[in-house]
This record gives structure tokens, C-alpha cells and sequence, in this order.
């Protein structure tokens, strides 16, 4: 992903598009042959090569037997286009993976792939659900919860290019239809190494933009006459189902309801994006069972031509992943609003409520039912910018898209690339020598960096809830179920898209669930851990507390939902007649699940929580109630045209903080 400042240098430069025909640029990069390697084609005669054997650098203490190296994927005319994986056996087993062909063996194997598009399944291994975590401080402990307590996990880089997967500077994917052939030619050599794996239960999982990755595989398998594995079921956490418009903008006033820490409990702040939320018909009303399909949502670009609506073009989580997000944000936002920029910190706070108050007026000006010329429908951006200007303690300067309660700046980082880039590390695994590892970079879609064409990446594939109906009625034939899962604290990818994709979809033959989900369900402590609902093959799992990266936030509810909902057969929360299995909570059948009353903040570390007041949260609860009661937020009373009428300038003073620091 390029950072705000390249994009902005891009923008200086209106007439280039980022390495377009220019296939020179691109990494051209190859498996590496390490010693040991067999001659001629894949067999279990390969498993002795890439079993993990030398120690590896800053781990004590022993790990499950695990196998690491590059496999091909068969595409005709790149034999260099390969994908990296490295797996684990399951803990305390011996030889699961190494077994032979056996039709009467249903162990279960999972696949962990990672998102991006272009970010290495080892993020996962190493900070979510592997068995080896690093430390912010550069340490490494292992993981209690990790996925391969409970089977053999296999992660893997892809598509071709990613982390420490390989490909010729022409060999990257033109799309999704290509990243499916290429899966399923790396699974049909993965399964000549291991063929046990063949036959058993293959469950298929990841997050975010495997979201996107996970349909087409699925299709491809589908399509396939011999497909080279079993698929038992598919698992996307927070995941790239629909469009740019459909998982990221249309949920904002429900991540606002989420956590309206967000916007310091103002009503009128509210009021205006649930305005803005009808006006671009991100308002969809979701019926159990559901009434009719929805309309296609289209982004709405911005109208006026400035630095702040023009860094919209980048990717919202590659906007804040700058460095100096809040002076970046806060200095396109003066420019915009003719207000001056918060470039020195001890003026912040007193210039801040002045700002705060001009924005709103701006909103006087602006004629009703109109939305907002600077961002047009990008929703989660305006609402990133505000608290970054506006609202404590992201006013500090960050805001972590894929966490919303962590506003710590900046934030702890996690990074296993020295571990991955030790040459030690390099010749255990059998990794590549012609590359370095990175955890996440700018994919490039049918070789060149091209934005103009396709989604926010440059991926050209239609969305996958295309042909979702068509893949659920596929996976029923085939005895294959799905499941969607969300973290409560995701802003990114935030659960109300996911839900609304669902209504918006065919499965058993119905539309969309026939009861609001309203179950809970619980980890092994006995504690509220989320909602679960599921009916005809599809089950969809709420996490409370947990953010877009789940496994990293909730490891132990992660792993209970992976031993209950994937690998096993729990029905809680499954509709049965006229009943739901575990019951119905009618508190838990709003549209929003309210977060947590803590906000962290801190530099590289969590120094400090700011609290919510009592008071402060009963009078926002009251409000809420009322405003969610009415109909449409142009009504009397409600949005910009409530300010415009009344021309209403009065000043909505910042919620206040208990800070509570940690000694």
C-alpha cells in the first residue's frame, strides 16, 4: 500500500498512473533451490525437503513439526510463479501431515489466507492464530490459542508476488479468475507432497480481502471436474464480499452508534452523517425475512477539487497508515474549510472547539439535502478526518481503521520481517533468496499499478456478492457450508455491510436470514463472547471486542468459534421451525452491539484509557433511542437542514474525559 504522501506526490502529477506499462518495474523474483531438493515432479519423497528442521532464530523451546518452502502453481509460461506456505501439524500429533492416502481419514486441515490485496499470510502465523507471535519489542512467545491446537493449519502467501511467494515481473494476476486457477494449481502439486490431504476435510479460511479470494477458489473448485481437495467449509472473517461502497461507507452511522466516542457524543455530528448516509442511500432497511433485493450502491465522488477530496482516490487503511496522518488530514482539512491547520500542538486544543464550530457552520451554508462536495459518499473517511481534528484521543493523531478502541500513535508494531529476512530463518524455511519478505505491498493487478481500472486496488474482478447466490447454491449441492464472521470493533470492513450482504442473498433456496440474529453465545469462561445466528448452511458470528483482525484481539473466543462454528458442529443460534437453538435476546436484536466504554491511547504503548461519564453515555442512550425511531433523517429536526433552519450556532462543548493512567 503507498502512503498518503505518495499518493499526494501522484496527484502532483495528474497524467501518471503507478508503473502502467512500465512491467520493468515489477520485482521479478524465483524460487530458491536449496540442498536436499528431488528431482522431477512433486511426491511425498518432497516432504523431507521442506520439513522444517534447522532452529530457528530468537524461538526457545520446541514447536509441532512443521514443513516451509515455495510450490508452483502451473501456469503455463511463468514456472516461476509459485506460493509460499509454511505449515504445522496439529499440536501434540506426529506424522498427521505426512500420512498416506486414506479415504477413511476425515481429520480436518485448514488453510489460512491473508488479505490486502497483496499482504502475507504470515502476519497471521506470527500476530493472530499461529503458534509463534512477535512482540512489539522485537521478542517471540508462543501462542496458547493458536488455530493448530485444534488441526493441521497451513498459511500461505498469495496470490503470486506476496510475502515470500514468487512471481516474474509479467506473472502477477490479471484477477480473481486468475488467482483461482493459480490456487488450485499450487493445491494439486500441495496434495502430491501430502496426499492425505486430498481426501480429508479441507476448511478454508481467512480475512478481509480473502474475502474476495475465498469465493473464487471456491468457484474454481466447484468448476473443477477433479478438484484436487474436499472441501468442507469456508470461514471469512470481515471480508471484501461486496463493493467499496457496500462494506466500507454504507456502515458508518452504525460504527458511530458502535462506538459515538467517535464524534464526542454530538448529536448534531450524528444527525449530519445519518443525513448524509440517506442521501447516499446507504439507509437500506433490513427485513427478517428480507422484502425485495437491494439496489446497486454506487460511490459518489466529490465534487470540489482539493487535496482533501482528491487523497479520497487512496485506499482508506493506506490513508491511515501515515506516518503524520493527523497533520496530513488536519492540513488538507484547514485548506478545504479556509481554516488554519494544526501544525503546532500547543494550540492545538484551544483552536480545536474553534474549528470544530466552523465545520459545523459550514454546514449552515450548504443548501438542504445536499451532500458533502469534499468527500461525496466516502463516509468513513470524512468521519476518520473529524476525530482525527476533532475528537480526543484520536486527536492525538492516529486511527486504526481495523481497531477502534485503540488510538494509541503510534501504534505498537508488529513486525516479523527481520525474523523473516534472517538468513538463517530464510534457509529453514526454504524461502526464496531473490527476494525479501514483506508484509504487505501495493498489489499490481495485471502487472502494473493501475488504480483507473477496478475497485480501490485496481483489482478489475466483479465482487463476489455477484455470485454468491449461485456459490451458496453450489456449496449446498456440494455439502459445503459458510460462514461469515465480524469483529464489533472493525471500522474497515464493519459487520452491518457483511449483514446486509447476507439479506441481499440467496441461500437454500431463500433470501437472505428469516430471524434478526439475536443469539449469544459464550467462550469456555462462561462469558458473553458475541451473536451467532445460522439457518440453511450459512452461519454468521458477531465478536464483541474484538476488531478487524480477530484471532489477534479475542485469541481465546477465536478459538472457540473455530472449534464450535468451523471445525465443529454447534448449533447454537440455528433456526429450527419456529425456534432458535440458545434462545433469542431482544437486546441483542438492535442493529448496532454497543462497544466498550474505554478508548486506549499512548505512544507505541498503551499509557491511558479515556473513559466515558456515566451521565455522558445515559444522555447520548436517550438520545439514540429517539433518533432511531424516526424515519428518514431529512425530517424535521434532523441533519444539516435541523443547523440550516434554526441557523443553530451554538457550541457543543467536548465530552468530558476521565483519564485514568496506568502507573
Amino acid at each position: 500500500m503507498y502512503t498518503l504522501l505518495l499518493s499526494l506526490l501522484t496527484l502532483a502529477l495528474p497524467g501518471v498512473v503507478l508503473a502502467q506499462g512500465n512491467q520493468n518495474s515489477l520485482p521479478n523474483t524465483f524460487p530458491h533451490v536449496w540442498p536436499g531438493q528431488p528431482n522431477g515432479t512433486f511426491s511425498p519423497e518432497w516432504q523431507k525437503y521442506f520439513e522444517v528442521t534447522a532452529k530457528l532464530p530468537n524461538i526457545t523451546g520446541p514447536i509441532p513439526r512443521t514443513f516451509a518452502g515455495n510450490i508452483p502453481v502451473n501456469r503455463q509460461g511463468h514456472p516461476n510463479d509459485t506460493l509460499f506456505f509454511w505449515a504445522f501439524e496439529k499440536q501434540g500429533a506426529n506424522g498427521t501431515l505426512t500420512a498416506p492416502a486414506d479415504v477413511n481419514n476425515t481429520d480436518p486441515w485448514i488453510i489460512w489466507l491473508q488479505g490486502g490485496p497483496g499482504s502475507s499470510g504470515m502476519i497471521a502465523l506470527t500476530t493472530e492464530n499461529g503458534p509463534i507471535h512477535v512482540l512489539a519489542n522485537g521478542t517471540w512467545v508462543f501462542n496458547n490459542f493458536s488455530w493448530n491446537h485444534l488441526a493441521d493449519m497451513i498459511w500461505i502467501d498469495q496470490p503470486v508476488g506476496t510475502g515470500f511467494s514468487t512471481a516474474d515481473s509479467t506473472g502477477y494476476i490479471a484477477d480473481e479468475d486468475q488467482m483461482g486457477e493459480d490456487f488450485l494449481g499450487f493445491l494439486s502439486n500441495l496434495v502430491k507432497v501430502f496426499p492425505s490431504l486430498a481426501t480429508r476435510p479441507l476448511f478454508l479460511t481467512g480475512e478481509s480481502y480473502a474475502g474476495t479470494y475465498i469465493p473464487y477458489i471456491t468457484k474454481h473448485i466447484f468448476q473443477a471436474q477433479n478438484p484436487p481437495v474436499k472441501l468442507r467449509k469456508i470461514a471469512i472473517g470481515d471480508g471484501s464480499l461486496g463493493s467499496q461502497a457496500t462494506v466500507e461507507h454504507l456502515p458508518v452511522v452504525n460504527v458511530i452508534e458502535t462506538y459515538p466516542a467517535i464524534i464526542g457524543y454530538d448529536q448534531d455530528v450524528f444527525n449530519f452523517f445519518r443525513e448524509q448516509e440517506h442521501l447516499c442511500g446507504f439507509d437500506l432497511n433490513l427485513t427478517y425475512p428480507q422484502n425485495g433485493h437491494f439496489p446497486t450502491l454506487n460511490l459518489v465522488r466529490p465534487t470540489e477539487h482539493s487535496a482533501l477530496s482528491q487523497s479520497l482516490l487512496e485506499p482508506t487503511e493506506s490513508r491511515t497508515r501515515s506516518q503524520s496522518l493527523q497533520k496530513a488530514v488536519s492540513e488538507k482539512f484547514a485548506a478545504t474549510y479556509h481554516s488554519r491547520a494544526f501544525n503546532k500542538r500547543a494550540e492545538f486544543f484551544e483552536r480545536r472547539e474553534e474549528s470544530r464550530r466552523e465545520w459545523k457552520r459550514d454546514l449552515t451554508g450548504r443548501a438542504n439535502g445536499t451532500i458533502d462536495p469534499f468527500y461525496g459518499c466516502s463516509l468513513l473517511d470524512e468521519l476518520i478526518d473529524y476525530a482525527v481534528n476533532f475528537t480526543f484521543p484520536w486527536s492525538n493523531g492516529d486511527f486504526d481503521v481495523y481497531d477502534i478502541p485503540d488510538a494509541t500513535s503510534p501504534e505498537p508494531f508488529l513486525n516479523a520481517s527481520a525474523f523473516f529476512n534472517d538468513n538463517r530463518t530464510r534457509a529453514a524455511l526454504h524461502a526464496p533468496t531473490s527476494k525479501d519478505w514483506i508484509r504487505n505491498f501495493n498489489y499490481p493487478f495485471g502487472n502494473a499499478h493501475d488504480r483507473t481500472k477496478g475497485n480501490q486496488y485496481g483489482d478489475p474482478s466483479v465482487e463476489p456478492i455477484a455470485f454468491l447466490s449461485e456459490l451458496a447454491a453450489n456449496a449446498s449441492a456440494a455439502n459445503v457450508s459458510i460462514v461469515f464472521y465480524s469483529g464489533n470493533d472493525d471500522s474497515l470492513v464493519q459487520h452491518r455491510g457483511t449483514e446486509v450482504i447476507i439479506q441481499n442473498m440467496t441461500f437454500g433456496g431463500i433470501q437472505g436470514f428469516s430471524r434478526k440474529p439475536s443469539t449469544p453465545w459464550f467462550d469456555d469462561a462462561g462469558n458473553f463472547a458475541g451473536i451467532v445466528h445460522q439457518e440453511r448452511g450459512l452461519a454468521y458470528v458477531l465478536f464483541a471486542g474484538a476488531g478487524h483482525l480477530v484471532p489477534e484481539w479475542k485469541p481465546a473466543q477465536a478459538l472457540v468459534f473455530l472449534r464450535e462454528f468451523v471445525l465443529g458442529g454447534n448449533l447454537n443460534g440455528t433456526v429450527s421451525g419456529t425456534i432458535v437453538v440458545g434462545g433469542e435476546n431482544a437486546t441483542l436484536a438492535n442493529d448496532f452491539l454497543p462497544g466498550g466504554n474505554e478508548i486506549f491511547y499512548g505512544s507505541a504503548a498503551t499509557q491511558g484509557t479515556s473513559t466515558i461519564p456515566a451521565a455522558t453515555q445515559a444522555a447520548w442512550n436517550s438520545f439514540i433511542a429517539t433518533a432511531t425511531a424516526t424515519h428518514s433523517p431529512l425530517g424535521a429536526g434532523n441533519g444539516a437542514s435541523r443547523l440550516a433552519r434554526g441557523n443553530v450556532m451554538r457550541m457543543m462543548t467536548l465530552v468530558a474525559m476521565v483519564v485514568i493512567w496506568f502507573v
